[in-house]
């Protein structure tokens, strides 16, 4: 009897997810196996005198994890997930919150928990969350004639930013920055609002460079460099650029690329410059439209959606992918300053890919036909 109920179940859940956003996301999966063990062997072997397989392995067990958290959260019914969204959240949150207490530094970056078994970065954990909280704020029934709904969500954004900025991490901050403009603009409010709030961002943030310089040096000198090559150390931006162009459309072939031995941290920062090199700008663009292809898909659905809080969450979840996702590729392009983004899905690293995953199944759970009900 209970082998029956539990097979319906997978049936139903198989007929009604969309398949063609789980498939993109299965193949972003294997795709970052199949670069992961690309673009560590020779840094495991020959560089730290490990295993050739000992990247490779972690990320092949966090893979496992990652589509199993994936698969379980897009299999919960609909409205228990919506439930626990707040107390996930508020966890995640208090981990970014110990981060300055117990976190461990790493190349002067305060941004992990040592969890004795792996590094956890709280803010991969938290993102999807974030953006699933304020809309929770944003369609609130006591909040649906007010302004004070836009304000509180801008407090919540602004506690994050700040426990961001303590660590210091300003990637991530203008991350959650733009996919919360996104996330309240698609929510009805004014554009002028929107300008506001973004004002006080930046404004905030200038008199932290400037009344903080040391504690922010880093930031100054990589907007330095990055106007003016001339003024500061562009080796890892310009290793990255001129190994896309070494890789051209064909690519120097499966371990001929250099970046990966050249740059630190090549596998994380700077994976799709490693992909460009030795396997070609084909490679990256289908990557890239494979990204742009689920956003399209989550787009579509949102359309005939009729429940505002999936319909919102939906567009904020996509804008937080495609964000970052052009984040990553604009620093590995030479487009924007250098920011330390990972790639979604594909750059090596267990607390992205455990992030990545509940940002994926979150968006197939809530793109599951409307008619899927759990009995």
């Amino acid at each position: 009897m209970q082998e029956n109920i539990f097979k319906n179940k997978l049936i139903s859940y198989w007929r009604y997810i969309d398949k063609k956003i789980f498939f993109s996301f299965l193949i972003l999966f294997f795709l970052g196996l199949f670069f992961s063990f690309s673009s560590t062997s020779s840094l495991a072997g020959e560089r730290l005198n490990k295993d050739y397989y000992f990247f490779f392995s972690k990320h092949f067990i966090f893979t496992s994890i990652a589509l199993l958290i994936m698969i379980l959260i897009s299999f919960l019914q609909t409205s228990l997930l919506m439930r626990l969204i707040i107390p996930l959240f508020i966890i995640s949150f208090i981990f970014l919150a110990l981060v300055p207490l117990i976190g461990i530094e790493v190349k002067g970056a305060k941004r992990w928990l040592d969890l004795y078994y792996f590094r956890l970065q709280p803010i991969e954990i938290l993102k999807p969350f974030f953006i699933l909280v304020t809309v929770e704020i944003l369609t609130l029934e006591k909040f649906k004639n007010t302004q004070l709904k836009y304000l509180i969500s801008f407090f919540l954004l602004i506690s994050v930013v700040v426990l961001l900025i303590d660590q210091p991490d300003l990637g991530q901050s203008i991350l959650l920055v733009g996919a919360w403009i996104a996330t309240v603009f698609v929510s009805g409010v004014s554009l002028l609002l929107v300008l506001s709030f973004f004002s006080i961002f930046l404004i905030s943030l200038g008199l932290l460079l400037f009344l903080m310089p040391e504690k922010f040096s880093y930031i100054i000198n990589r907007l330095v460099s990055f106007i003016d090559p001339t003024k500061g150390d562009r080796f890892q931006s310009s290793s990255a650029l001129d190994a896309i162009k070494l890789g051209g459309l064909k690519g120097q072939g499966m371990g001929e690329g250099i970046l990966k031995d050249s740059v630190p941290e090549a596998h994380t920062d700077y994976i799709i410059a490693i992909i460009s090199e030795e396997y070609g700008a084909i490679i990256s663009i289908i990557i890239i439209l494979i990204f742009l292809f689920i956003s399209f898909r989550i787009i579509k659905n949102c359309v005939n959606q009729e429940d505002q809080t999936i319909k919102i969450s939906l567009c904020g979840l996509s804008a937080l992918l495609i964000f970052q996702t052009f984040i990553h590729i604009g620093v590995n392009t030479s487009l924007i300053p250098t920011t330390g983004m990972t790639l979604p899905f594909l750059s090596y690293g267990g607390s992205s890919l455990i992030g990545s995953s509940i940002l994926a199944g979150v968006i197939l759970n809530y793109t599951k036909n409307n008619t899927y009900l759990y009995d």
